[in-house]
């Protein structure tokens, strides 16, 4: 059975202070829902998080990783480094890496192969551009992605990872997503999967939609049958927003 995911992507928002703030609202929230919740704080207060959080149910992710165990690669963080404090889940390949960073489906698999050497748990996450939905091409982009960066694991490897579809059309450009929209993508990402692992393997992976996920359209969106939950941007960084989509299942 698969499970239920709500991670939220705090992304480069929240000093010390504020990341205290957050953390202290999160604690005061009630879970109704069995979905496991997870954090992503930035780098500096990935131990900070993980320390107030020790004893809570809310586990604290990192949001990137380089593939190299270590090196001259100034500003970047290794998997063993997030392991050391504590980290046991990493999302790679987010949209705004892949368009400010230009990282490459080459990149992501060798950064994939480290998280896992580390016994890391992947948020692996992908997704097509405005020009590719309208010019009909967007399984062909999703499918590459995922092909290009993952395809080269054994069917075992997929215990560790858990995708997220990003329709990159539909954050902050006015354009909107429909909950059909997303799990007909869902479907087709599986189907995916089965072409080339099966369908044990398929039925197994919990597959996130990325795309505006709010309060408001969160229990539609989580409905739908392959919807496994949702990586969350803007509202994860409020406390009562954010727990109302954990507890939209």
């Amino acid at each position: 059975m698969r499970n239920n995911i709500v991670a939220g992507n705090w992304k480069m928002n929240n000093d010390l202070s504020q990341t205290e703030t957050l953390i202290t609202s999160l604690k005061k929230q009630t879970q109704t829902s069995t979905a496991e919740v997870m954090i992503a704080p930035t780098y500096t207060n990935l131990w900070h998080a993980f320390e107030a959080l020790r004893q809570s149910h809310i586990e604290v992710i990192a949001q990137n990783m380089h593939f190299a165990e270590n090196g001259a690669y100034t500003g970047e963080v290794s998997a063993a480094m997030l392991a050391s404090v504590g980290v046991q889940t990493v999302i790679l390949g987010h949209s705004e890496r892949r368009a400010y960073f230009n990282e490459t489906d080459e990149l992501l698999a060798k950064k994939v192969d480290t998280a896992l050497a580390h016994d890391l748990r992947v948020i692996f996450c992908f997704g097509e551009e405005l020009a590719d939905r309208k010019a009909n091409n967007h399984e062909n982009v999703v499918a590459s992605q995922i092909q290009n960066a993952l395809f080269h694991l054994d069917a075992s490897a997929f215990k560790n990872i858990v995708l997220a579809y990003e329709p990159v059309w539909a954050i902050g450009t006015g354009e909107t997503a429909s909950p059909e929209q997303a799990q007909d993508m869902h479907a087709f990402i599986r189907k995916t999967l089965d072409t080339k692992y099966g369908t044990e393997t398929a039925n197994s992976v919990s597959i996130l939609y990325g795309g505006s996920v709010k309060p408001a359209n969160a229990k539609e969106i989580f409905s739908k049958p392959d919807v496994d939950g949702g990586l969350i941007g803007g509202a994860a960084l409020n406390a009562e927003d954010f727990y109302a989509i954990v507890n939209a299942f």
